[in-house]
């Protein structure tokens, strides 16, 4: 087998993710984790930052992740790079995973936007939900640009990392006919979709595995149901579903 310097692309975080809204502002964000298997955690963390509790699988090596949710009713999901595949440049002045937990020290999209320090960060995505409203903020390594979506619809995205545009509409598209005449948005569908929507493609599906050296190693739903925030964890590694709820103690921050 081929060694990593000698592979044509580099292990990194790729992850497909999903949002489904369901009925009275409430939703189901999925994301598929796509990682060399060593960085792949075996538990779902919980800490406090600034008087919000956070619940997240936290990078092995790294030590940040690529999903947050926190007991104020937000989620935080990374994707690697923005608009395009871009030259990986490091050192980096951070790492994405850090700046995921770096979010819930701000009180919206609009003023993490706003006040947070992008220089020196490798391009990235962040699909940002709270106070009923849902951002695409994404990271050029030039500008910022935060777009407001539509909480009522359904997304998808996959990291522009190794995803050519090619296979960004083709994997839309299994979305698209997914969604087409769908009545059933319930969890255990959004799963199913994950676990086996699309084509069977080691390369390219949603549960791929490009000669051991990045493969799914994860599917992480975070759902919000009225009160509770529940996150969902499916290490497809090691067999294991972990569930942890955070009951929304804390009043929803002001939108932004």
């Amino acid at each position: 087998m081929l060694a990593i310097s000698q592979m044509p692309f580099r292990p990194t975080i790729m992850c497909t993710v999903t949002y489904v809204p369901q009925i009275n502002n409430n939703f189901i964000l999925t994301s598929n984790r796509d990682e060399a298997a060593h960085r792949s955690p075996q538990n779902l963390s919980k800490t406090e930052l600034d008087g919000v509790e956070l619940i997240f699988p936290r990078d092995e090596m790294a030590g940040g992740t690529w999903v947050a949710t926190s007991n104020d009713g937000r989620v935080v999901c990374l994707l690697n790079g923005a608009f395009e595949k871009h030259k990986h440049q490091p050192p980096y002045r951070r790492s994405r995973g850090l700046m995921v937990l770096d979010y819930f020290e701000y009180k919206s999209a609009f003023d993490f936007y706003e006040k947070y320090d992008f220089e020196g960060m490798e391009p990235f995505t962040f699909i940002l939900v709270g106070n009923n409203e849902l951002h695409e903020l994404k990271w050029d390594e030039k500008k910022a640009h935060l777009k407001k979506l539509d909480a009522n619809g359904f997304y998808i995205w996959s990291s522009a990392t190794l995803y050519s545009p090619e296979i960004k509409l083709r994997r839309e598209s299994w979305f698209q006919e997914w969604l087409k005449d769908r009545k059933d948005f319930s969890l255990k569908a959004v799963q199913d979709f994950h676990f086996n929507g699309g084509e069977k493609d080691d390369w390219n599906g949603f549960v791929m595995n490009r000669m051991n050296l990045v493969q799914t190693v994860s599917i992480t739903n975070v759902v919000k149901k009225n009160d509770r925030m529940q996150m969902i964890y499916n290490d497809l590694l090691r067999e294991k579903n972990l569930k942890r709820y955070i009951f929304r103690k804390k009043e929803m921050t002001s939108p932004g």
